[in-house]
């Protein structure tokens, strides 16, 4: 019977060829396989060999009592390194840990491989209506662990050389659940890059673990076979791009097999590789292999469909082989996209079919993203991941929220996100792959600028369009029980560029979602829904001009709050406040302190405009960090002031013993300045801080508010002035892969039966070789722990129309900003404005239209929460 057992080191058969390994002090470790009977060699001699480097062979057992990995580990004994005897040992995961007896230190030397080369036999192979499909059995390795062993799709890995282009690929091929005739319920899509195997494997093991929590349940249409309901399809965007240990860790769990692709078959271009197999082995980030048995069903099988494309298309190619070739066959009821990196929690796939099953209008949904904070939080000592920590959580509990109450979500994230399947038909669909000509360099003329980089936030057009589809009444939903883990950008020059394609991306689109608002009106929403839609537009309109004027309003902020004068001439000249002791705490020294302050800001502000045209933030990377560090230094020293400010007034408070006593004061505008400053801030983050315990989650306020306050500056006036100085560049960082493909071709010729035959060399299954591969993956996770050094080049192409577009752009944005700022300023606008003495009354308007937003944002999160309260209840019913 099956062994069911998790991997484990001895679990490798015996009958597997020992490979002898020679060395030589010229030239790294080379591999050459034993063929058997297996030679025995001598042991090397015993101490340190001493004199000139000597070629060593390592010493090979063949005693049947030996388990393989107790031969290699006698084998790993002796290692001669430098004409020293370095002791070799196998770590739990399968390392040769190199240390000198002497230095105590370890020496990082190239693994020698243990897998076997690819055995290929040659085969006659029957074309199917003139396509190559190929059916291979997994070795017995394979199926004397795992549960199922009856039916074709858990014995044979099922490849085809697809020739056609995505739309087309229904109406020539058909999957493995067609011919089955099972019906799908969610179609999970996993995209993929240049992902490595500990990111693929933390996104499929999730994945596995949700299916198994769907069959689990025994309810709501749930039960132990439901697996069968479910098609996982994992989509790699170029062969040449793709991480080869990824594909050892498919290979491993049986979904795909190194030797089979084909580059042509007839003459016709392969433009994919597919492989179809229910796999029944779960690999986690540790390389642990967990098997399908009778006892658990903590693992269950996964129908799984790997479409490897040739050319690397990006995303949204990858996007459009999903839904309009995969998808057309199954027929999916939802469909869930999931990014290779992405941790979906054990119950996120049910909460987010849930929605769709209570709610027949809900064409799209999402969960909550959060950032991965590693064991004990620890990934919050980089401050760059705090800050994107507490962005992810505020608009979890506020923005989100709104617009799901509202029903129509801005965005839905890639990364995490499912949709009806039948909504998505006709215009959404349509134009969300318009984005892929613009990104192709498929349009004829000129391009628009505007609509190229409104498509770096394609989802974001997918989803206006669901909303506002015609006849219909379609809504977007946000799940907050549906929670799924990804991993940010740890480095301050990686989050300015993805910052800068989000932006961009999200600007435009936004643009065009309030030029569109009056498709509100030809949808098939309600009177009431279709007002509630107009009001959610006009609070984006405000958003978005707020956005465009941000680098101007944070400048008139400091400048108000940094206004001090020298002396009271001076002071009553200005409008500014007088350096007083009780006023300033940098007295005496207030009024140079001001305006050096508003010095550096301005340079440091034209630093960043000059630095952010033509260069890459790789190669500036120094640079911003100091920028950053300017702009921290002075909200901190505007923190202190504010602080100062505050504490100054709070002495005059002495007499005010209660609580409703201190609101009546606030309240009675006797202080208009105390008033407005702390009655605005207190509003502010004391609405953060409720929502956040209404949700039960609180901790990003205590843990994350301080970096977020400091990186705000840096946030405005790097990563938008960044996006804005490179809106020219549409590029996702990728081109595609124009390389032609090594792979053998395929030529067929009629047999005697008049069949379509042709003769290939395939490759022989052989389980064992894909396990010894995860044991070499398991050494490489120990001798790098914090993964393998990345090596990055930096590429960039661009065009004249698009600079001029930018040009113009940065010319109306600085000049518009400029302007706002100069008459806010003007020292005859200011007196004209405010008496001496109190505060500013753009900075008052400022301070309390944030406030307005948030309450408008608290509003919409307090409804969401009787909402997701009330739908928590019912599931327990």
């Amino acid at each position: 019977m099956a062994n069911r057992q998790a991997l484990s080191a001895t679990q490798i058969p015996d009958s597997y060829a020992d490979p002898v390994v020679q060395q030589t002090p010229q030239s790294p470790p080379t591999v050459r396989f034993a063929q058997p009977p297996p030679v025995t060699f001598p042991p090397p001699p015993p101490g340190n060999p001493g004199g000139p480097p000597q070629q060593f062979l390592y010493q090979t057992f063949n005693s049947p009592q030996t388990s393989y990995f107790g031969r290699l580990q006698q084998q790993a004994a002796y290692q001669p390194l430098g004409g020293d005897n370095t002791a070799g040992a196998l770590s739990a995961g399968g390392i040769f840990n190199m240390r000198s007896p002497i230095q105590r230190t370890q020496t990082l030397i190239p693994l020698p491989t243990l897998r076997k080369p690819t055995q290929m036999v040659r085969k006659e192979v029957v074309l199917t209506d003139g396509e190559f499909i190929l059916e291979i059995p997994l070795s017995s390795d394979y199926m004397d662990n795992v549960r199922f062993t009856a039916a074709d799709e858990f014995c044979n890995l099922r490849y085809t050389a697809v020739t056609s282009k995505p739309d087309e690929f229904p109406a020539v091929y058909s999957l493995r659940q067609q011919q089955l005739g099972r019906r799908t319920k969610i179609a999970v899509v996993c995209t993929m890059y240049n992902e490595d195997e500990d990111l693929f494997t933390k996104t499929m093991s999730a994945v596995m673990d949700n299916i198994a929590y769907l069959c689990s349940l025994g309810r709501k249409g749930w039960d132990v076979n439901s697996w069968q309901d479910i098609v996982v399809v994992i989509v790699s965007d170029g062969v040449k791009p793709c991480n080869p240990q990824t594909l050892d860790i498919l290979a491993a769990m049986g979904c795909y097999m190194e030797g089979l692709q084909r580059a042509a078959v007839n003459g016709k271009e392969v433009t994919a590789h597919l492989f179809e197999f229910t796999t029944q082995v779960r690999i986690d980030r540790q390389f642990n292999l967990m098997y399908t048995n009778q006892e658990s069903n903590k693992v269950v099988p996964m129908q799984t469909v790997f479409l490897l494309k040739q050319k690397n298309a990006k995303k949204i190619n990858s996007h459009r082989w999903f839904f309009n070739a995969i998808c057309k066959g199954l027929n999916p009821d939802v469909c869930i996209l999931i990014d290779v990196g992405t941790k979906p929690t054990r119950q996120s796939f049910y909460q987010l079919y849930r929605a769709f099953e209570r709610n027949k209008n809900v064409a799209g949904a999402c969960g909550e993203i959060a950032a991965e904070l590693g064991s004990y939080w620890r990934n919050l000592l980089n401050p760059i991941v705090a800050v994107q920590n507490f962005e992810y959580k505020m608009s979890n509990i506020l923005d989100k929220p709104l617009e799901s109450v509202c029903g129509y979500i801005s965005v839905l994230p890639g990364a995490f996100s499912a949709y009806r399947y039948e909504a998505l038909q006709g215009k959404p669909l349509d134009m969300y792959f318009k984005g892929e000509a613009l990104h192709s360099d498929a349009v004829v003329g000129r391009p628009n600028v505007s609509e190229s980089n409104m498509y770096l936030a394609e989802d974001r057009i997918l989803c206006f369009e669901l909303v506002m589809k015609a006849n219909h009444r379609y809504v977007l939903k946000y799940v907050k029980s549906a929670k799924a883990e990804t991993d940010v950008p740890t480095e301050f020059h990686d989050l300015i560029k993805q910052r800068r394609r989000w932006f961009n991306g999200s600007f435009f689109a936004s643009v065009y979602a309030v030029q569109n608002f009056w498709r509100i009106f030809t949808s098939g929403h309600h009177f009431l829904r279709q007002l509630v839609l107009l009001l959610e537009t006009i609070y984006s309109g405000i958003n978005l001009i707020y956005s465009w004027f941000n680098i101007s309003t944070i400048y008139c902020t400091i400048f108000f709050m940094f206004n001090l004068a020298g002396t009271s001439l001076a002071a009553q000249c200005t409008n500014a406040i007088e350096d007083t002791k009780a006023s300033d705490p940098f007295y005496p020294y207030g009024a140079q302190v001001s305006a050096s302050i508003l010095g550096i800001y301005i340079s440091t502000f034209v630093t960043t405009v000059v630095i952010s045209l033509g260069n890459k933030p790789d190669t500036i990377r120094i640079v911003l960090l100091m920028i950053a560090a300017v702009y921290a230094i002075i909200t901190v020293l505007f923190l202190v002031l504010v602080f100062w400010l505050v504490s100054a007034d709070v002495k005059h408070l002495a007499s005010i013993h209660s609580i409703t006593g201190f609101w009546d004061y606030l309240v009675s505008g006797s202080d208009t300045n105390f008033t407005n400053l702390v009655l605005s801030l207190l509003c502010t983050y004391v609405m953060y801080l409720i929502v956040g315990i209404m949700y039960l989650d609180p901790w990003h306020v205590f843990t994350c508010l301080i970096q977020y306050l400091l990186m705000t500056p840096s946030y405005i006036n790097i990563l938008m002035v960044y996006a804005f100085c490179n809106i020219h560049d549409i590029s996702w960082g990728t081109k595609g892969q124009e390389a032609g493909s090594s792979a053998p071709t395929v030529q067929s010729s009629k047999n005697e039966k008049g069949k379509q035959v042709a003769t290939a060399e395939v490759p022989k299954a052989d389980y064992s070789n894909e396990l010894v591969k995860i044991q070499e993956l398991r050494a490489s996770k120990a001798q790098y722990p914090h993964g393998k050094p990345e090596i990055r080049t930096i590429s960039k192409t661009s065009e004249d129309h698009f600079r001029s577009y930018r040009t113009y752009v940065l010319m109306w944005w600085f000049m518009s900003n400029f302007a706002l700022a100069y008459i806010l300023t003007n020292q005859y606008v200011i007196r004209a404005m405010s008496e001496q003495g109190q505060a500013n009354p753009f900075l008052v308007f400022l301070l309390w239209s944030v406030v307005g937003l948030t309450a408008v944002r608290f509003l919409g999160s307090s409804l969401y929460w009787l909402q997701w309260i009330f739908e928590r209840g019912t599931d327990f019913i």
